[in-house]
């Protein structure tokens, strides 16, 4: 499915945690794999084709419940929403009324999304702090494998608070996200994660 790369990029909008310092991004990546187990926010997603010029915007809202629980509903321009239920990842366009699925653990790998979902992040990843840059702390982490879907993830913070993040896939396309109102550890209804087909769409197994 065309759309399919920006599950990958909107997973990775909730690489947040409040509970670390933002004078040390890195570490705070790391409170957040130990220790936060569900949020829920609004994000804006500006995706740059490599070329600098082209541009598309999107948003919408994202929640999620570790281990491997997550839900992410795009509203503008299109519809779109993105169920893991622990298993499988859904992915449904509602334009084109089409369901595409695949087991988890082929959906995420070595992705921003394991970092979401539960992934080892000193295993998968390297870190690393940057300068900081447009008044944001900013913490690098690389995907050690070489052959993967994006080349790094850089998140972004204003004192503690997540502010940004940008991601550079493996064709140099940047998707930049910024966050709004993100609400880590707090109840999330377990039935957001439990997708049903909706009636008439056509399902593609992957």
């Amino acid at each position: 499915m065309k759309r399919f790369a920006g599950f990958t990029l909107a997973l990775a909008a909730a690489l947040a945690s409040p509970l670390a310092s933002a004078a040390d991004p890195a570490a705070t990546l790391r409170s957040f794999v130990r220790e936060v187990k569900s949020g829920r926010g609004d994000f804006t997603q500006t995706v740059t084709a490599p070329d600098g010029v082209k541009k598309k915007t999107s948003s919408g809202t994202f929640e999620f419940l570790r281990p491997n629980r997550f839900r992410f509903a795009y509203t503008k321009p299109f519809e779109q929403t993105i169920v893991g239920d622990g298993e499988k990842v859904w992915i449904h366009d509602a334009d084109l009324n089409q369901v595409s699925s695949r087991k988890l653990g082929q959906a995420l790998g070595a992705t921003p999304a394991a970092l979401l979902a539960g992934g080892s992040l000193e295993r998968d990843f390297d870190l690393a702090k940057l300068p900081p840059s447009d008044g944001l702390e900013w913490a690098e982490a690389r995907p050690k494998a070489k052959d993967g879907a994006f080349q790094s993830v850089r998140v972004g913070f204003k004192g503690a608070d997540l502010a940004a993040l940008e991601i550079i896939d493996s064709f140099g396309q940047k998707s930049l996200l910024r966050f709004n109102g993100f609400a880590a550890n707090v109840p999330v209804n377990a039935e957001a994660f439990r997708f049903k087909v909706p009636p008439g769409a056509d399902v593609i197994e992957q």
